[in-house]
C-alpha cells in the first residue's frame, strides 16, 4: 500500500462518526509499522477519545517507530481529552502523516510544531482535497461560530418542486429520497418554514439504520405551529425549536408544555431574521443546518447570505404549469448579474434521479 492508500483508509475511517461527533471534526488515524497497519481508529463520538487515542488504544504490537497517518492535525489543547500530540509522542511515533490543517486558534500549526520540537517528522498535504472535504461543516463552524448551512431541493426537469395543484409527493424515486436521509445523518439541525409544516406535518427525522436524529428548527414568524402536529407531539424525544419574532404567550407556554423551545428572534421585513437565527443557533452549539424548506424560505435564506452550499434532486418528469412552484420564490434578481454564482457541480445518480452538488460562490 502506498502513503495515499493509507490516508484514504483513515478517511474512511473518520466517516463512521458521522452524526455523532458534531461539533467536533471528523478525524480518522491508522497506524503502519514494516508496512503492515498495527492501529485504526477514528473519533466515534462527541466527548469519546480523538482519533490518534483510539488509533494507539487498538495497536496490535508496540508502535514504537510505527508511522501515523491522521487526516487531521494532531490537537495539542486540553479539552474534553487530553492533548492527543502527547499521546503521539509518548508512543514512540517516528513519523506523522497529515491531510488537513486544523483552524481551530487552539491547534493551528501548535500541533504541528509540537510533534517536531519532539523530533517526530511530520509530512502535511497528504490527500489533503479528501481530508478537507471530510469537514466543511467543522471548518466553517469553527472559523465563524455560525452554522454550516445548505438547502436541499428535489425538483423537476422543469425546475417546478409541485404540481399546480400544490402536490409534490413523490417527485424523486425511492433511492434519492433514502439518500436525503443519509445527508439529514450529516447535520446538526434541520431548517424549514412553517408553509411547509402547515402543508406536509413533516417529521423531519433520520430514518436509516443507526440513525442520530438533528435538531428540528421552525421558521415561524408569528408561532402559527399547530399544537396537536407531528413536530410538537414528537419535541420531548427530539429536540424541536421554533424561532418567532411575533408570539401569543398563551400559546407559546402550551408548547414550552410539549416540549418545544421557542426563540424570539429580531425581525426583518415582517420575518425572522435569519443571520441572527445563524448566531444564535451557533451559540447553541449547532454547527451545521440542513435547509429543507420552501421556495419563499430559500430565497430569503440565499438573500441573506446564509448558505454555503445547495443539492439539487433532479427527477426525469415535467410539470409545467405558469402557477407550479418553483425551487426559489421571492421577487428573484432583476439583472442577470446579479444571479446567485455557484461552482462546478459534483454530479451524481440515484435511481433514475440525478444529484447536482454546489457550493456557493462568494464575490
Amino acid at each position: 500500500m502506498t502513503q495515499n492508500d493509507y490516508m484514504l483508509r483513515a478517511v474512511e475511517l473518520a466517516r463512521n462518526g458521522i452524526g455523532f461527533v458534531n461539533p467536533n471534526p471528523l478525524v480518522g488515524a491508522v497506524i503502519v509499522k514494516n508496512d503492515t497497519i498495527i492501529g485504526e481508529g477514528w473519533h466515534e463520538h462527541y466527548g469519546g477519545l480523538h482519533a490518534e487515542r483510539n488509533a494507539l488504544r487498538n495497536c496490535t504490537e508496540d508502535p514504537a517507530g510505527a508511522d501515523l497517518y491522521v487526516t487531521l492535525e494532531p490537537c495539542c489543547h486540553q479539552g474534553k481529552n487530553p492533548p492527543c500530540t502527547d499521546a503521539i509522542i509518548e508512543s514512540g511515533i517516528k513519523r506523522v502523516y497529515m491531510g488537513s490543517y486544523d483552524p481551530n486558534p487552539l491547534v493551528s500549526g501548535k500541533g504541528i510544531a509540537q510533534l517536531r520540537c519532539a523530533g517526530i517528522e511530520v509530512i502535511q498535504n497528504v490527500c489533503k482535497e479528501e481530508c478537507d472535504k471530510l469537514n466543511r461543516i467543522f471548518f466553517h463552524y469553527i472559523t465563524t461560530r455560525t452554522p454550516y448551512c445548505m438547502i436541499k431541493i428535489a425538483m423537476t426537469a422543469d425546475g417546478k418542486t409541485a404540481t399546480r395543484a400544490g402536490l409534490s409527493k413523490w417527485i424523486t424515486g425511492e433511492s434519492s429520497r433514502q439518500h436525503v436521509h443519509e445527508v439529514r445523518k450529516q447535520f446538526s439541525a434541520i431548517l424549514c418554514g412553517i408553509g411547509t409544516v402547515l402543508a406536509d406535518d413533516p417529521t423531519l427525522t433520520c430514518r436509516i439504520e443507526n440513525p442520530s436524529n438533528p435538531i428540528r428548527v421552525i421558521c415561524d414568524s408569528n408561532l402559527q405551529i399547530p399544537l396537536d402536529c407531528k413536530l410538537v407531539h414528537t419535541a420531548k424525544e427530539v429536540p424541536t425549536y421554533v424561532a418567532c419574532c411575533h408570539m401569543e404567550q398563551r400559546k407559546a407556554e402550551s408548547l414550552k408544555k410539549a416540549g418545544v423551545h421557542i426563540l424570539e428572534m429580531p425581525a426583518e421585513d415582517g420575518h425572522v431574521k435569519l443571520r441572527s437565527l445563524m448566531r444564535k443557533l451557533g451559540a447553541l452549539g449547532i454547527d451545521s443546518v440542513l435547509l429543507e424548506g420552501g421556495s419563499a424560505l430559500h430565497e430569503s435564506a440565499l438573500r441573506s447570505g446564509i448558505v454555503q452550499h445547495i443539492q439539487v434532486y433532479i427527477a426525469p418528469k415535467i410539470f409545467g404549469g405558469v402557477s407550479a412552484k418553483s425551487a426559489v420564490g421571492g421577487i428573484g434578481v432583476f439583472e442577470v448579474e446579479e444571479a446567485y454564482r455557484l461552482s462546478k457541480p459534483e454530479i451524481r445518480t440515484y435511481g433514475n434521479d440525478v444529484l447536482l452538488d454546489y457550493d456557493i460562490l462568494e464575490d
